[in-house]
Parts: C-alpha cells; sequence; structure tokens
C-alpha cells in the first residue's frame, strides 16, 4: 500500500462504513483506485469449473452489488470478479444503519439484505462490462418473494448471457428464513430450476452454490451430497458468520453477518470436510478471512481452487489484492509447486 491510499483509507475510516463504501466505489468509478492490471504467472494462473484465470484470487460478492465498478476492478488485480446479488426487482433492503466497521477484529457486520437496482439494470451494465476479465453475478431473491427459489432462476435467465458464471446464494443471514433453503430437499428443488434456466442460455455456464459457515456436519454432509447430484459446477465456501466468539469490538452485538479476520478458520474448516466430502469431483472456492498470502495459500492447501476475499480491503485497500496474489506466487515457489493447481488440497488433513 503507498502512502495515497495509505492516506485515503485514513479518511475513510473517519466517516460511516456504508458513506465509506460508496465513496470507494466511486473512486473506481473515476480511476482513483490502485489500477496493477493483470497479475499472473505460469504459477498463478489456472481453470476453475472450465474458467481460465490469471490467478486464483478473486473479489467476492457484495463490493460491487450493482455492478457499477467494473472498468476500475477489471484492472486491480483480481483474477475474477464477483458482483451482487442480484434480485428480480429492485429493493432498497434493510434500513440504516447495517454496515458496522469492527476494527479491533479486523471484522465488519452487515445486515444489508440484498440491497441492489434489479436484474434488469444490473444485466444491462454487465452487457457493457470490460472484455477479458472473468465476471460472475450472485443470484438472490427478493425479500417479499412468493417463491424464492424461481427468484434465482429468474434472475439467471435475464443475467445469465452477460456473465461467466453464476452464484446462488442461499446462505445470506441478512434476508428472513432465506438459510431454510439450505436443507436438503429445498436446495435439490431450488438447484433443480437454476439448472433449468441454465440450459436455457446460448452459452451454459457453470453455476457455483454459496454456503454459509454455520453448517453442522451433517449440514456439510447434505451440501455435497445434493451439490454431487445437482449439475453445480462448484461450491463457494462460505459467506458470513451468525457467530460473534471472540469479537472485542463494541459492535460485536450488532445483528447480521460477520466477515473479516474471526471467520478464517471457521471457514476454512468447512471447506476442508467439503473438500474430503466431494473428493475432489467439485472445485471449491474458500471465502472468509483472507487478508494475507498466507491466508489465501491455507484455503487452497485445504482444498480451495480458487479464493475470494472483500472484508479485508476495507483494512488492506484494493492494492491488497495484486499483494495477496504476488505473494501466492512467492509462497508456491518456495514449496515447489509449478502450478497452484498441484497444492490444492495437499494440507486438507490439518483442518479435519
Amino acid at each position: 500500500m503507498n502512502l495515497l491510499e495509505k492516506a485515503g483509507l485514513t479518511l475513510l475510516h473517519r466517516v460511516d462504513p456504508e458513506t465509506a463504501h460508496g465513496l470507494a466505489i466511486k473512486a473506481l468509478q473515476m480511476g482513483l483506485a490502485p489500477t496493477p492490471g493483470v497479475v499472473t504467472s505460469d504459477r498463478l494462473r489456472t481453470q476453475v469449473a472450465g474458467l481460465t484465470l490469471p490467478n486464483p484470487v478473486g473479489l467476492a460478492a457484495g463490493f460491487d452489488k450493482n455492478a457499477t465498478a467494473l472498468d476500475g476492478l477489471s484492472k486491480s488485480g483480481f483474477g475474477f470478479i464477483e458482483v451482487g446479488a442480484a434480485t428480480p426487482r429492485a429493493q432498497p433492503g434493510n434500513p440504516k444503519p447495517r454496515l458496522f466497521r469492527l476494527t479491533e477484529d479486523q471484522a465488519a457486520i452487515n445486515r444489508f439484505g440484498f440491497n441492489n437496482d434489479g436484474m434488469q439494470a444490473i444485466s444491462a451494465r454487465l452487457a457493457e462490462r470490460p472484455k477479458g476479465t472473468v465476471t460472475g453475478l450472485n443470484l438472490g431473491a427478493n425479500k417479499d418473494s412468493t417463491d424464492r427459489a424461481a427468484d434465482f432462476a429468474m434472475v439467471l435467465r435475464e443475467c445469465g448471457r452477460h456473465v461467466d458464471f453464476a452464484t446462488v446464494n442461499v446462505s445470506s443471514p441478512n434476508t428472513e428464513k432465506l438459510r431454510d433453503l439450505q436443507g436438503k430437499d429445498a436446495l435439490a428443488a431450488l438447484l433443480a430450476g437454476v439448472m433449468e434456466a441454465r440450459a436455457e442460455l446460448p452459452n451454459p455456464i457453470p453455476v457455483f452454490l454459496k454456503i454459509a459457515p454455520d453448517l453442522d456436519a451433517q449440514g456439510i454432509e447434505d451440501v455435497a451430497e445434493v451439490a454431487l447430484s445437482s449439475g453445480v459446477a462448484g461450491v463457494i465456501a462460505t459467506n458470513t458468520t451468525l457467530s460473534r466468539e471472540g469479537l472485542t469490538s463494541s459492535h460485536a452485538g450488532e445483528a447480521g453477518g460477520l466477515s473479516g479476520q474471526p471467520v478464517f478458520e471457521k471457514s476454512t474448516r468447512v471447506l476442508a470436510n467439503l473438500s474430503k466430502l466431494t473428493d475432489g469431483k467439485l472445485p471449491i472456492i474458500g471465502v472468509g478471512g483472507i487478508g494475507s498470502a498466507e491466508q489465501a495459500y491455507a484455503k487452497i492447501l485445504a482444498g480451495a481452487s480458487a479464493v475470494q476475499l472483500y472484508t479485508a480491503l476495507v483494512f488492506g485497500g484494493l492494492s491488497l489484492a495484486a499483494d495477496v496474489a504476488r505473494g501466492l506466487d512467492a509462497l508456491l515457489a518456495r514449496d515447489g509447486f509449478a502450478n497452484v493447481s498441484e497444492a490444492v488440497g495437499t494440507g486438507r488433513d490439518a483442518w479435519l
């Protein structure tokens, strides 16, 4: 992080977190954010579910909810980008304040509630996105929907032709009863509808399933079974947690999903267990608490084929993406891996 970015972060931390987030998006739109361009090497270049990535470090959904900063993000060193979540109809989300910065814990709590401009507006922006950057869309459901399962398929039908992959997000804790769709039967039915919509696309894209870190052992087994039988291309593990274990911040009692450093161990254990259950048959994207190259590498060793980060950008700045990718390259070289794919799962047992 250079002095200019450090000064910018200091200023952003003096304002309300949601306002700061909006200013970060504006900086990307105006070309004021770090733009290292593509970060890649023979070690970092990889394929995940048929997607060719210059490096395995992606941006998690939630940062660019409405696909308004794609040009800046495409130059920011990420190997791939996920925007959204998008719902069929625009919705304001939950009342403010709904985003809390837990500086002492290097974490955040949000209860946004899928605030977004709706699938039609987001689809139009995705249609004009920069070419050459692997871009995906997180699919969501409207809060007042009478058929949330159908909402996911509806968004995919509308937006699927403009993205490289899509993610079924049934793991946000901020839409009432949404996580109930992670149950075995409900999840199987939901994914069947989504895969039907996928088959209708001119170019059927990979569909990932994003799960919560709060699943018990049986829940993880059920997810593995349904994922393997449904035709999804992979699993994203994990979303935010409802746990507040070990927090010291005064905001620890706020309702919503917790992300950042406190989630790292919990989400990595879920990832490792899912990797063992699926036995390499499905790629897993590891998310949760990644703030360094070492943590990204730990996720890969635990079974992730690629990783995503978001909350760490609040504390490390946008340049963190390129730093993590370069650091990961060095760690792979240190341990004698010619390519990141060779490292996937080689340290899984340490997390089981």
